[in-house]
């Protein structure tokens, strides 16, 4: 299937849990670039011009709320579609990354690859 080449920047320190990632969303016709911090985040968003972001939360350096809030707030990629994808499962974790205008919030241990693939394309609308 051709997802028009749709770009996703996934931002995940966890080189096992990139990797399966990465592989399933290439093969699902994706082009991905993995950055494995924060700050390698903000500067990919701007370089590979990504159709969406799938952010993890607990990082190194620059969290993914923090990442999140700088995209937000840059024009160039303000309107990004940004996916969390996160061990934190609290509620409450899940309100501040709505606050700050999160897209669609997943719970690592509550999904299965499949079920991001699914919240992916419907984000972009294909």
């Amino acid at each position: 299937m051709d997802n028009n080449n749709k770009r996703i920047l996934l931002v995940e320190d966890d080189d096992a849990l990139a990797n399966v990632y990465q592989m399933r969303l290439e093969a699902e016709g994706f082009t991905v670039r993995r950055v494995a911090n924060g700050e390698e985040a903000l500067a990919a968003a701007l370089a590979f011009k990504p159709d969406l972001v799938l952010l993890d939360v607990m990082m190194p350096k620059v969290s993914g709320y923090d990442v999140l809030d700088i995209l937000r707030n840059t024009p160039e990629t303000a309107n990004l579609k940004v996916i969390m994808l996160t061990a934190l499962s609290q509620e409450s974790d899940k309100q501040r990354a709505e606050a700050l205008g999160v897209d669609d919030y997943m719970v690592k241990s509550q999904v299965v690859i499949a079920d991001v693939v699914d919240r992916i394309r419907h984000h972009l609308g294909i």
